[in-house]
């Protein structure tokens, strides 16, 4: 055979009575859950930033950086929703690299999938403690769904991911919302197929049960930029761009028309430091038309402690090691100023005082 069964893992149900959820978080969560429910059908005017590193690679600095971005959560909450990336999968173009922390707990090391899947839930959970906000995710493998369902706000499905029917219908039974990617060909009509598949009621197999789903009113698509066929980057979060969405919209029986535009990937080219001028971009179409301020519900940022990425092994706490992401000084500023109104209040009190009141401010 061509598989070598190495060993048996653990259930979603088995790993979860080990390492439950803890109960005085539950409410919490079902109240984030709600106010990220309430944005995407409209109920809501507030703002999704999902932000985070690039990928999940260590517990403690991604946990610190949780935290870092629950004490800007109580300044922004009134109109923003942070939604931390904690992303423990990471799909790879040509299947090389590293591929999470379910992959390998340790970078250095060999994958242990058991280990990872430990991994994955107690950075999760610890992370929730810590900070207060529950997480999103890139589901990379569908059957894994099980090992997180309790404890995710928001889920992800990649460019590589988005065309794959066992992704889509998994989704359709999914209580939380699902941001499907548009593909690396940046073909807007896949994206949308995806989406009505993730929205429709299926019947399938899935972890050797039959099951059947009643369709996720909440998948709705993501702007990620594409790749042309001469291997360049084409971004899609230009005001057009977010027009044409919009038609497209339009032209289909969907429910909850919404877009998140992520801001890194071809949007920035992977130049990072460019997510800055497109989230002001993305902000000032949404204040040019009154229908792309109600499609555009959040964007999606690469950040971390520190700016730019690193190899494996070279051990600099908070810096990617995987795609280059925003530094947390910048981070800081940019989220209070895709909020005006708190963006003021800390300009105000840096008259007061001083300076250095924004650790931005010393970048």
């Amino acid at each position: 055979m061509s598989f070598e069964y190495i060993r048996k893992l653990p259930t979603p149900d088995e790993i979860r009575e080990e390492f439950p959820f803890p109960a005085h978080l539950t409410d919490l969560k079902k109240k984030r859950d709600e106010e990220i429910r309430k944005v995407l059908t409209g109920e809501s005017n507030k703002f999704l930033v999902i932000i985070g590193p690039c990928s999940a690679d260590n517990e403690d600095s991604v946990c610190d950086y949780v935290s870092r971005l629950a004490r800007i959560n109580e300044d922004v909450k009134d109109r923003l929703i942070l939604i931390p990336r904690i992303y423990t999968n990471k799909p790879r173009t040509t299947g090389e690299g590293y591929k999470g922390i379910v992959h390998q707990p340790n970078p250095e090391q060999k994958p242990d999938f058991l280990s990872g899947l430990i991994a994955m839930r107690k950075m999760h959970i610890r992370a929730v403690e810590e900070s207060g906000l529950t997480a999103a995710d890139e589901m990379l493998y569908p059957e894994n769904w099980g090992y997180v369902s309790d404890l995710l706000s928001y889920v992800a499905i990649g460019a590589r991911s988005v065309e794959d029917q066992q992704h889509r219908i998994v989704v359709s039974g999914f209580d939380i919302p699902a941001g499907m990617k548009n593909p690396t060909s940046g073909n807007l009509t896949v994206m949308l197929n995806s989406v009505y598949a993730s929205q429709h009621p299926h019947s399938f197999i899935y972890r050797g049960y039959e099951v059947k789903t009643n369709g996720n009113e909440l998948a709705h698509t993501v702007l990620r930029g594409a790749t042309n066929k001469h291997g360049e980057s084409t971004p899609n979060y230009h005001y057009e761009d977010l027009n044409l969405l919009l038609n497209l919209y339009e032209a289909r029986d969907l429910k909850n028309p919404a877009a998140i535009i992520d801001t890194n990937h071809n949007n920035s080219g992977k130049k990072f430091e460019q997510q800055i001028r497109i989230v002001k971009e993305v902000m000032h179409s949404r204040k040019l038309s009154p229908d792309i301020h109600k499609l555009v519900k959040g964007v999606m940022i690469e950040s971390y402690i520190e700016a730019g990425c690193q190899k494996i092994g070279e051990g600099i706490y908070g810096k990617s090691i995987t795609d280059p992401c925003l530094g947390w000084a910048k981070t800081e500023k940019l989220i209070y100023q895709i909020d005006p109104k708190a963006f003021l209040i800390v300009s105000e009190a840096r008259e007061v005082y001083g300076e250095g009141f924004l650790a931005s401010d010393q970048e």
